[in-house]
Formats: structure tokens, C-alpha cells, sequence
């Protein structure tokens, strides 16, 4: 609890929120697509095998830096309201 009484969601719920996991996951999928098919592009046109720890990686990376992105404006927001005026 801060010092007004209010509840601060802990960084745990504030990374699960439904929105920040969507919109994370909306940019992976993209981000992710393009990235796969620039890296693994020759593969995917010679029909050679693809690296599937590299796909996997390819989606998280993006993944994990929208939702880094998203959760610290979110904490800068409450920061910000938190603020006696």
C-alpha cells in the first residue's frame, strides 16, 4: 500500500494483465514472422530443415521487449499519479 491507501499491483500482475500479454503477443507474432522469414528464409524456399530453437527465440525476443516496454511505461504512469500534486 502506498502512503494515500492505494494498492499497488505487484510486477508479477502488472506483466500478466490481459492487455500487456495481448498486445505483446499481437508484436511477437508479427515482429517475429518477418524476423523468421529473413533469418530462415533460404531454408523455409530450399526446403532444408529449420531450427527450431531459433524460431522459438525469434518470437520471444520480440515478445519479452514489447512486455518489458509496456510494464516500465506502466510503472512511470503510477509513478507519475503517486506524485503528490
Amino acid at each position: 500500500m502506498t502512503a494515500e491507501g492505494l494498492h499497488r499491483p505487484s510486477l508479477a500482475a502488472i506483466v500478466l494483465e490481459r492487455g500487456i500479454v495481448r498486445r505483446s503477443a499481437i508484436i511477437a507474432a508479427v515482429v517475429g514472422t518477418v524476423l523468421n522469414v529473413i533469418n530462415q528464409g533460404d531454408a523455409l524456399v530450399a526446403g532444408a530443415p529449420l531450427v527450431a530453437w531459433k524460431i522459438a527465440l525469434t518470437y520471444c525476443v520480440p515478445y519479452c521487449v514489447a512486455t518489458y516496454g509496456a510494464v516500465t511505461a506502466r510503472l512511470e504512469t503510477m509513478k507519475r499519479r503517486a506524485r503528490p500534486a
